[in-house]
């Protein structure tokens, strides 16, 4: 049925504009820093997320669902994760390229299959623990950094991996939180879990920066003409990263999500102008077949 291939478009989707938001959020780092940087996804992504709940609830007709606590509590940690999880792929933009940062955190799915059967007994398949394997020995690859390399390629593979881990918890979370509201129309539940994911890290990170960096938050308000495109972007994602994690399974979801590669190496080589070694396309080329492995095991 075309219903049940739904998910592979809202992936696609959010993948696309995801691409779209890291690469203005990478040139933002460069005035605002990582943490205001960071922030830009969800203080500006917020006001876009609110707009399409309301007009989601208005064309189909269901306001959102009365939250309870395990809901906010499986929303929260998601929301958690995923500050860190940004703040990880940013600082791992500015030490190494845009495409290999974001390949790096493109681990994700094997941290996910592994979170997914300890958070949701969601156990992987024979031939996609297999896909683990291809995908990790494609991330070793790529990351092992050359004879008398710098520690900085270390740190910035730490937190690459890292960032795919945070991800990977997030996504787990939010699909958790998710699937915790009562039954009903799929897309306002995922609405719904988005603008309170977006609402608890606008508040947390706002709160972190009046404390302890008001001039990044000033800076971060006096840039909202380059910002709001980003929020605009990281909303837009989010919401179709949302609606794909309310009607399939997270491993599914972010398996596909490799396809984020592909539109990051575009960017990379046509924006960035940065290039690609031939042991980067070699890693790339075995977490692509690694997670795509563990799409079809995960059937």
């Amino acid at each position: 049925m075309l219903s049940d291939w739904m998910w592979v478009a809202f992936t696609l989707i959010g993948a696309a504009a995801q691409t779209a938001r890291n690469s203005m959020q990478k040139e933002l780092t460069t005035t605002l820093g990582t943490v205001g940087a960071t922030h830009v996804r969800f203080l500006y992504g917020l006001p876009f997320a609110l707009l399409f709940l309301g007009l989601i609830s208005i064309f189909v007709g269901t306001p959102p669902s009365i939250l309870d606590p395990a809901f906010l509590v499986w929303t929260a940690a998601g929301g958690m994760t995923q500050i860190i999880a940004t703040g990880l792929l940013l600082a791992a933009m500015r030490m190494r390229s845009f495409v290999v940062a974001i390949t790096y955190s493109k681990i994700e799915p094997v941290f996910v299959l592994l979170f997914a059967a300890i958070f949701l007994q969601d156990l992987p398949t024979h031939l996609a623990a297999a896909g683990v394997f291809i995908a990790t020995s494609g991330v070793v690859a790529m990351s092992w950094p050359a004879k008398g390399a710098a520690i900085g390629a270390f740190a910035s593979t730490a937190m690459g991996l890292g960032s795919g881990a945070g991800f990977a918890l997030s996504a787990v979370f939010y699909r958790g939180g998710i699937l915790d509201l009562p039954d009903g129309s799929f897309v306002v539940n995922a609405s719904t879990t988005l603008c309170v994911a977006l609402a608890v890290q606008s508040a947390t990170i706002t709160a972190y920066l009046l404390i302890a960096d008001r001039a990044v938050l000033r800076a971060l308000l006096a840039s909202w003409r380059a910002s709001a495109p980003a929020g605009f972007c990281g909303a837009f994602a989010s919401q179709f990263w949302f609606l794909a994690f309310a009607v399939q399974s997270a491993s599914l979801v972010r398996a596909l999500a490799l396809v984020e590669i592909v539109f990051a190496q575009i960017i990379s080589r046509r924006i960035f102008r940065q290039s690609t070694s031939a042991k980067e396309y070699a890693g790339i080329g075995l977490i692509t077949a690694g997670v795509l492995v563990i799409l079809l095991g995960s059937r």
